[in-house]
C-alpha cells in the first residue's frame, strides 16, 4: 500500500530553523522515499512500511535533540504524488 504524508515540524526554539533542516536531510537519506518541501511542510511518499519505517526514528532523533518540538502530521493511504 502506497501512502502520503504531510509532516510540519514546530522546535519551540529560537533557532528553529536548523532542527527543521536537519530533520529534512535525514529524511532524504532513506532512499526508498519520494520527499518535496516547501516552505509550509514536506511531503513524503511511497510504501507504507518505507515511510513509517523512516519516519519512526527521525522523529525520535528530532525530539531527542530538540526536547520541545511539536510534529503535525496528515496521513492519506494514496498516493498523492503532484505530476510535474
Amino acid at each position: 500500500m502506497n501512502i502520503s504524508v504531510e509532516i510540519s515540524m514546530y522546535p519551540l526554539t529560537k533557532d528553529y530553523e536548523s532542527p527543521i533542516l536537519k530533520f529534512i536531510e535525514q529524511l532524504h537519506q532513506h532512499p526508498n522515499l519520494k520527499i518535496s518541501t516547501n516552505t509550509m511542510s514536506t511531503q513524503i511518499f511511497g510504501k507504507y512500511e518505507a515511510v513509517m519505517g523512516a519516519l519512526t526514528p527521525e522523529i525520535r532523533a528530532a525530539f531527542m535533540a530538540e526536547p520541545t518540538t511539536i510534529m503535525v502530521m496528515k496521513i492519506i493511504n494514496a498516493d498523492l504524488t503532484p505530476e510535474k
